[in-house]
């Protein structure tokens, strides 16, 4: 399986984005696909899934309002829309497959993206 996320970029605050994953060799183990963001010196966060079969859409805390999580099964790609970007959402953003019940933890995923970098200026 190998993914990649393209899409990030330099934007103001207030302003959004578009990031997309696209994923290769994708398998039936593979029930969704997660983003998660990792800001300079903190912990790596979750940001938001979604099953490929259902879309059924999960959100962390700072996604909730702002950011939605889609897919298109036909191109095995999930995107991620966000809005109303604040300069604390700067972070380098992975997008990853994985499956289970909860999604919201990094161990719940078994392949990863290079990353694509947010920065949101003030």
């Amino acid at each position: 399986v190998q993914l990649q996320a393209f899409g990030g970029g330099l934007v103001q605050a207030g302003g959004s984005l578009r990031l997309s994953c696209v994923v290769s060799g994708r398998t039936f183990s593979t029930d969704a696909l997660g983003w998660f963001r990792q800001a300079p010196g903190k912990e790596r966060e979750f940001v938001a899934a979604i099953r490929w079969s259902g879309g059924d859409t999960f959100y962390g805390d700072p996604a909730k309002g702002r950011f939605t999580i889609a897919r298109d099964n036909s191109k095995n790609t999930v995107y991620l829309q966000m809005n109303n970007l604040k300069p604390e959402d700067t972070a380098v953003y992975y997008c990853a497959t994985g499956a289970g019940d909860v999604l919201t933890r990094e161990y719940d995923y078994t392949h990863w993206g290079q990353g694509t970098l947010v920065t949101v200026s003030s």
